[in-house]
């Protein structure tokens, strides 16, 4: 696996309009199924606090950000990565948590502090995932 203070350095370099993050995380590709359960457990991933999409299963869904429905078509893998990493590069108002950041953040309950919410494999998951959604919601 690759360093975590590599790529926060990494991240952190890019200009403030960067697209996206190309280089994985991990040398190990991402897991759609795990990406997928990350995403609907509401313990872990919280994903679907803010967002709706295509889990039928799922009886409560946000609203708050847009539907992950069709994330695949609108985004490549590289900006999906930066979104989960640390969306606030693309969007400063953004409310979604940086997922794979450590620094720089407010409030943070000390037992807490120095780790990411989210594994960098858990991001390859994720961005695994959400790749493969390339419909929209009717």
């Amino acid at each position: 696996m690759r360093s975590a203070s590599l790529l926060v350095a990494l991240l952190l370099a890019l200009p403030a309009m960067a697209q996206g993050l190309p280089e994985p995380l991990t040398d190990m590709p991402g897991d759609a199924a795990r990406g997928r359960a990350i995403i609907t457990d509401r313990m872990r991933g919280l994903c679907l606090l803010c967002h709706a999409g295509p889990f039928p299963e799922e009886r409560f869904q946000g609203n708050l950000a847009p539907s992950l429905a069709g994330a695949g078509a609108r985004w490549d893998a590289a900006e999906l990565r930066l979104r989960l990493m640390d969306s606030r590069r693309l969007n400063p108002a953004s409310i979604m948590p940086s997922y794979y950041r450590t620094e720089g953040l407010n409030r943070v309950a000390p037992a807490l502090q120095g780790r990411t919410i989210l594994a960098a494999q858990d991001i390859e998951d994720v961005v695994a995932f959400l790749v493969t959604l390339r419909e929209e919601s009717p």
